[in-house]
Formats: C-alpha cells, sequence, structure tokens
C-alpha cells in the first residue's frame, strides 16, 4: 500500500527506527537521571547507559569508547575538530588544507579561522568530485597542522578515497579530519584502517535522533588533543562540557548496534533501488548524473535535467514527494548549489538538479511512483518551455545574448 507523501530526504536527515525508540523510551520516563550524578542510583543508571552507548558507536566505526566525544550534532563536531586542532597545535603551525564541496559545518568554520589569522587552502575538486591527490600533497606546507576533507559528500554522495588522503598526510606529520556524517552507518568506515585522527558524525542520519552527535578523537599514534570550544563541568574528559542529552546518546548506541548488523543488507537494497530509479530517470532526455557513478553511497543520486528549473520541479510534485534541489542545510537560499558549481556545472544545470536520498524504509511503490511523477513533471514543464523550444530547434542557448532589463 503507498503513502503518500513519499519521503526520499534521506541526506537531510533519516526517520527513527522504532527500535531507537524503544530503547530510549525508558530514559526519559523512569531512567532520567544526570550521568553526572555519582551518588545516587539515578546518576549511576544513566551514566552506566551513556558508557554502554560510547561502546555502541566506538564499536561502529572501530574505535576505542575513550575516543568518543558525545556533541549535539556533527555541526558541533565539526566546530570543535577543526577549531579545536587549530587551537591546541598553534604552536605548529596555522594552515590547514580542506575541499570547495564541504559541507558549510566545515567551509564556515575554515572561514572564521581565517578571519582568526589561520590560513586555508580550498582544493578544488575534479568533475566526479574526487580530489586529486597529486594537488593535495601539493599543497601540505611546512606549517600545515589539519587535513579535512569529508568522507562522503551530502549532495552528490561521491565517497572520498580516506585511506590515500591519510597516508599522504602521515607522510608528511599531518592530521586528518572528516566530516563523516553522510558515510557512517551506510558504508563500513573503519578510522584505523582509513588512517583518520579525528570524525565528526551523527545520529539523525543512519535512523537516530537529532541533537545528539559525536567526535572521535584518536589517542594513540599519534595521541591527538583538541583545545574545547564549550567551557563548564569538564564534562567528557574536559572537551565538551555540558550535561549529556542521555536518551539521545541511548538512541545513537542503539541506531550503531543496528547499523552495524543491517548496513550491509541495507546498502545492498538501496542501491538496487536507486540504480532502478537512476536507470529509469535517464531514459529522460537530457538528464545528467552529478558526480561520481563509482566511488559513491549506495542510497543517493543527484540529477540534473536540462532547461527545467529545480525550484519548478520541486512544485510540480514537492504535496507528494520529498526532495530536495542543492543542499538542504542552505536551501534557503535559491543560489544554485556550490558544490554541483565546484564540479564545473553551468547555472542551468546546477539549478536543475535533484537530490534523491533513499533508505532502509524506502519501497519499490515508492520508487515507482518517483519514476512516474518526475518523469512526467518533466516533460510537462519542457512543454511550457521556450527555452526546451528553441534548443529543439537547434538552437545554441549558450551563444545567444539575452537583453538586459
Amino acid at each position: 500500500m503507498l503513502h503518500l507523501p513519499i519521503y526520499l530526504d534521506n541526506n537531510s536527515t533519516t526517520p527513527m527506527d522504532p527500535r531507537v525508540l524503544e530503547a530510549m523510551t525508558p530514559y526519559f520516563l523512569n531512567h532520567f537521571g544526570n550521568s553526572a550524578s555519582r551518588n545516587h542510583p539515578f546518576g549511576w543508571a544513566a551514566e552506566e547507559a551513556v558508557d554502554y552507548a560510547r561502546e555502541q558507536v566506538a564499536k561502529l566505526i572501530g574505535a576505542d569508547p575513550k575516543e568518543i566525544i558525545f556533541t549535539s550534532g556533527a555541526t558541533e563536531a565539526d566546530n570543535l575538530g577543526v577549531k579545536g586542532v587549530y587551537e591546541m597545535y598553534a604552536s605548529k603551525g596555522n594552515h590547514i588544507i580542506t575541499a570547495t564541496t564541504e559541507h558549510k559545518a566545515v567551509i564556515d568554520t575554515c572561514k572564521h579561522i581565517e578571519k582568526l589569522g589561520g590560513e586555508v587552502t580550498y582544493l578544488q575538486v575534479e568533475p566526479d568530485g574526487l580530489i586529486d591527490l597529486v594537488a593535495l600533497e601539493a599543497a601540505i606546507k611546512p606549517n600545515t597542522i589539519l587535513i579535512s576533507i569529508m568522507y562522503a559528500n551530502n549532495e552528490i554522495g561521491t565517497v572520498m578515497p580516506m585511506k590515500e588522503i591519510s597516508a599522504i598526510a602521515r607522510k608528511h606529520g599531518v592530521l586528518v579530519f572528516t566530516d563523516g556524517t553522510q558515510a557512517v552507518g551506510k558504508i563500513p568506515v573503519d578510522v584505523n584502517k582509513d588512517g583518520i585522527d579525528l570524525m565528526a558524525f551523527t545520529a539523525h542520519k543512519m535512523y537516530g535522533p537529532k541533537g545528539v552527535g559525536a567526535l572521535y578523537v584518536r589517542r594513540k599514534n599519534p595521541r591527538v588533543k583538541v583545545t574545547a570550544q564549550m567551557d563548564g563541568g569538564g564534562h567528557e574528559r574536559g572537551m565538551r562540557s555540558g550535561t549529556l542529552n542521555v536518551p539521545g546518546i541511548v538512541g545513537f548506541g542503539k541506531a550503531c548496534e543496528l547499523c552495524m548488523l543491517e548496513m550491509e543488507s541495507d546498502a545492498a537494497r538501496t542501491s538496487k533501488l536507486r540504480d532502478k530509479l537512476q536507470a529509469a530517470l535517464l531514459q529522460i532526455e537530457e538528464s545528467y548524473v552529478n558526480g561520481s557513478t563509482e566511488h559513491r553511497l549506495p542510497h543517493v543520486a543527484n540529477i540534473s535535467f536540462k532547461h527545467v528549473e529545480g525550484e519548478g520541479l520541486l512544485m510540480g510534485f514537492n504535496k507528494n514527494i520529498a526532495l530536495s534541489s542543492g543542499s538542504a542545510c542552505t536551501s534557503a537560499s535559491l543560489e544554485p548549489s556550490y558544490v554541483l558549481k565546484a564540479l564545473g556545472l553551468g547555472d542551468d544545470l546546477a539549478h536543475s538538479s535533484l537530490r534523491f536520498g533513499l533508505s532502509r524504509f524506502t519501497t519499490e511503490e515508492e520508487i515507482d511512483y518517483t519514476i512516474k511523477s518526475i518523469t512526467d513533471t518533466v516533460l510537462k514543464l519542457r512543454e511550457m518551455s521556450p527555452l526546451w523550444e528553441m534548443y529543439k530547434e537547434g538552437i545554441d542557448l549558450d551563444s545567444i545574448e539575452w537583453a538586459a532589463h
């Protein structure tokens, strides 16, 4: 039975798995203690729950539980990781290397660091969204302290070669931070095999609750330290003060445990549905996949439909299908996506893109409905478009000089 509206915006947030809610409920109602209250059973029960969740979260990424710092989400973890390293290692240098396609939480943090007098190199990406490893190595200087490259992109799903990136960093004694938000829980991520020193990720992108995330901070080979960005009672080994969100952390732990068990089957199922969706939509004339199709998350596709405005396209079916054009975190602006522009797309293609993010709850019926609905909408909008008519008549639209009003 098909229920509308259909949700295909899982890169912005996933629905919570009912099993996660079930694990959390007692910590709202019965075990409501503060995990820092060490002198009564309510506090002990909360502390025990947090310790267990810390183990579950660490296990998913191959870390030690002591290396997990709980935060309010990935944005805070990005800030703590990047600013924390910048301040802690100021005596070693002030140069950070990142990419133009990073999430705003990293880009804006780097902009902030530049205002403080830090130096940031923003690497361009290839047309498939991957960075050039030769350019990365060439950008390293004696004062470089951190390379910050996201594990997988939130708009196009391109997965970066983290092992190769960290090997280059190791060779030059530079730390590696990665925003693992879109990757953790969806594809195998192992901080030791991947050579990652710090990593931000969050519960609500992997069927857990909103408002809780984590920063992984390596403890040995090398031992990494970050300067706290929030001061207070010295919680989380002094790196992040503030009363812990116990129910959220319990839910985060449960979500990680479920991902460990089901990631492989989820990935196989969603990639099959994603491929079906993509193949059908590419039957539409002048439609293109953005980003790498080889190195990509199993549940993501970003497709542009030339000569159709993305916002108009969304309005055509947004009552029935939840999607985003560009990136949800910055979709309040009508500028074309900076990620797609970085791939070298012109405004016309960048403006006409739709991001499809599937989940473990997406059904085949939903994909069939989406294929039909989007195909019909694109064809209908093109029928009304003078640009499409000109294109069909063989007029080169790039060569036209538009009159200014």
